[in-house]
């Protein structure tokens, strides 16, 4: 009888080193000088300490902000359209986008990733999507993990997840339960498109009702079914950064909202106090013209259009209304649409969402 070795057993060893040959470049790129070498390490060590972006001297009282998500079941469109430059963009944004509500300066991030068999082009590629948004988010990839799990997962299938680290001082968290107040307005900035969220049903429109395949033509939009779906996730450090840095706008910045899953409502009810609602007028903004190609793709309800996707908004500012024209002017300033879109009222806590007849 053979002997029986690991790669009988599915996982092969040399094509594993291969793969993790090509990641430490990746992740060099995107350290900054706060990032400690610690070469063959079990953990990568971060010094929290000077030369921050937003404390350029020690912290007084640091409070570390993680957070940590998926890519969902976009991760299923990416395979089957063999695309896959993207979706590590999608990892990181819907991170950091959830660590920057608190008002937190991001500090590193670390990815997982589990594959069903080892592909070193494949995982090359998810890495460098997740290097290239840790750069533009000012984040060390301080480390990860790659599981080849092939009774796990499909050859071909494969998962990921995503941590992301931050910091704040203690007395500038902003908690929007603590600080909204009548009188406050909303201000939206731009998606880039359906981020990542509400793939279960995207799919099921394009794919079951609709019967597309992913490199078919929308001729409305000039894209590819694949492009369109694939739009990564909006990265908004630089762009809300540019608010809290600002030590005469911050104070009057009162509430973040990440608008994910359940939209609008879901998202910015959240950070309200019991005793404030939101009224939000959703013509203040122009819907990107691929929700409305969803919308009559499949035949969805406009209410539920809302419940699921960001529609369009897929971050929102609540400060006090003198400095609405300045947020605006200084999110349009990194190429992101932004306008008020809605007013905080007091009233029980709840959203309501004002559609023009």
């Amino acid at each position: 009888m053979a002997e029986l070795t690991y790669k009988d057993a599915g996982v092969d060893l040399d094509l594993y080193e291969q793969a993790m040959a090509k990641l430490p470049g990746l992740m060099q790129k995107t350290h900054t000088p706060r990032v400690m070498p610690m070469p063959g390490g079990f953990a990568g060590l971060f010094q929290l300490g000077t030369n921050t972006r937003l404390f350029k001297n020690n912290y007084s009282d640091p409070v570390l902000v993680s957070g940590t998500d998926g890519v969902g079941t976009k991760l299923k469109v990416a395979i089957a359209a063999g695309k896959f430059d993207t979706v590590g963009i999608d990892l990181v944004g819907m991170c950091v986008n959830d660590c920057l509500c608190i008002g937190a300066e991001p500090l590193f991030f670390l990815d997982y990733l589990a594959l069903g068999k080892d592909d070193p082009t494949l995982i090359a590629q998810l890495v460098e999507g997740v290097s290239s948004a840790c750069c533009d988010t000012g984040m060390a990839l301080l480390g990860g993990e790659t599981a080849i799990m092939p009774d796990v997962y499909q050859e071909g299938d494969f998962d990921m997840a995503g941590f992301s680290v931050g910091v704040v001082e203690k007395d500038q968290i902003i908690d929007g339960t603590q600080a909204i107040k009548p009188g406050d307005v909303i201000v939206g900035l731009g998606a880039s498109g359906f981020h990542s969220n509400g793939y279960s049903l995207v799919r099921k429109v394009v794919t079951d009702v609709a019967g597309l395949s992913y490199d078919d033509h929308v001729a409305d939009l000039n894209q590819t079914v694949a492009e369109i779906l694939l739009e990564p996730t909006r990265l908004y450090v630089s762009s809300v950064m540019s608010i809290l840095e600002d030590s005469n706008l911050r104070p009057s910045v009162h509430g973040l909202a990440h608008i994910t899953g359940g939209g609008l409502p879901d998202n910015i009810e959240r950070i309200l106090p019991e005793t404030c609602a939101a009224d939000i007028d959703t013509s203040a903004w122009t819907r990107p013209a691929s929700f409305e190609w969803l919308q009559s793709l499949g035949g969805v309800a406009q209410e539920e259009m809302y419940k699921v996707f960001n529609m369009g908004i897929g971050f929102t500012i609540i400060c006090e209304p003198s400095i609405a024209d300045e947020v605006c002017r200084k999110i349009a300033e990194h190429d992101i649409a932004a306008s008020v879109i809605g007013e905080i009222k007091e009233a029980p806590r709840t959203v309501t969402l004002n559609h023009a007849s």
